[in-house]
């Protein structure tokens, strides 16, 4: 199909591919591997990525929402879909009806799962969320957990939590109190097959929370958050443009909203089809910069919705229709997405979670 649009995000499946295979040498064999791919695959498109995960050993998949988990259900009939997230009452038919895994979260939820389950005369595959400390989703209440694992028509998978990983001591006393809830359900009769806790940063840093399944996230798309561990993965994406305009404008004159930015000398100034709609920092005016020709041309004036414009004065030999590189690896004076984040005051998951739907994926191997 032809790119109708100059702004795209390139992604590498087999980056992806090996970067799943390494984080399942490093777990072992006996360690189940759920990617979550929520924000529609970190902005690298879910249902884009999903085969690869799949060819490389998913078990499930993981989405924060029921909306992502159903158009990976559309696209996918039959793979094992996991919802993080919440869920109401009021939607558990469907997902029932769809065979979407589901975490509980309290006992009134669990109810309308179950009587959901029994309505429809099938199985609600659930995992348990026990709020260790991050106060975010779950209980602790072990008595709670007991009465939504024995109620009818719930199929109780697995068990887990989320750590707030702010600090060893801290992280040691959630996993303590998630193992005391987990051993209370089970010498009450209760088969959990999954019990999980380690996500992208934990899974390296606490080998010893491991236990039979982990939840990677950015580590999938190439993004280390490890604070002891390493893990050599590869970032998965990067994110270009082309030049549509260049213009030739004269020291002390203005460009873009209010003139906050003059020219400081005779400037070249190239227009870049990319802008805030697109999900990049607004907040990177002054700070950010695209790469043309290997030379970093920083960005200059307020950052529109739909474009923005960078200096080419260190780039003479720019022309209209160059490739302008948003986001790379950081090699070659491009901007890798750590880079980005620091920059803009946020986090990495942050900047490739933004990027929205506009720019087309396109998809390598």
């Amino acid at each position: 199909m032809e790119l109708l649009r100059d702004t795209i995000l390139k992604v590498d499946l087999g980056k992806i591919g090996r970067n799943m295979d390494k984080i399942r040498g490093m777990v072992g064999p006996d360690v189940a591997v759920m990617p979550v791919i929520k924000a529609n695959g970190y902005g690298c498109g879910a249902v884009g990525i999903a085969p690869t995960l799949m060819e490389h050993g998913a078990a499930y998949l993981a989405v924060a929402a029921l909306n992502e988990a159903m158009e990976l259900r559309e696209a996918y009939p039959d793979y094992p879909l996991f919802v993080l997230g919440f869920t109401p009452g009021r939607l558990a038919e469907i997902t029932i009806e769809n065979r979407i895994t589901q975490t509980l979260v309290n006992l009134s939820q669990a109810k309308a799962f179950s009587d959901a389950a029994l309505a429809l005369g099938m199985k609600a595959k659930v995992h348990l969320k026990v709020d260790t400390g991050f106060h975010r989703l779950g209980t602790a209440d072990k008595e709670e957990l007991l009465a939504m694992a024995q109620l009818p028509g719930l199929d109780v998978e697995g068990i887990f939590s989320h750590l707030a990983l702010a600090g060893e001591e801290e992280d040691e006393a959630q996993f303590r109190l998630f193992m005391e809830c987990v051993d209370y359900l089970e010498a009450r009769g209760v088969s959990l097959r999954y019990k999980h806790i380690d996500d992208s940063i934990s899974l390296g840093d606490y080998p010893q929370y491991r236990l039979n399944m982990v939840r990677p996230g950015a580590l999938v798309f190439g993004l280390l958050g490890f604070h002891k561990a390493t893990l050599d993965v590869e970032q998965c994406m990067s994110m270009e443009s082309r030049i549509s305009q260049i213009h030739e404008i004269k020291a002390g004159e203005g460009v873009s909203y209010d003139y906050l930015w003059r020219a400081p000398r005779d400037t070249r100034v190239g227009t870049v089809p990319v802008g805030y709609a697109d999900g990049y920092p607004r907040n990177m005016r002054d700070k950010g910069y695209l790469t043309v020709r290997g030379v970093k041309c920083p960005t200059v004036g307020v950052l529109c919705m739909d474009q923005l414009m960078i200096d080419l004065t260190d780039c003479p030999d720019a022309q209209e229709g160059d490739v302008a590189i948003i986001y790379g690896d950081g090699s070659g004076n491009t901007m890798s997405i750590p880079e980005a984040a620091q920059l803009a005051g946020t986090n990495k998951n942050e900047i490739i979670a933004r990027i929205l739907a506009r720019p087309p994926r396109v998809y390598v191997k």
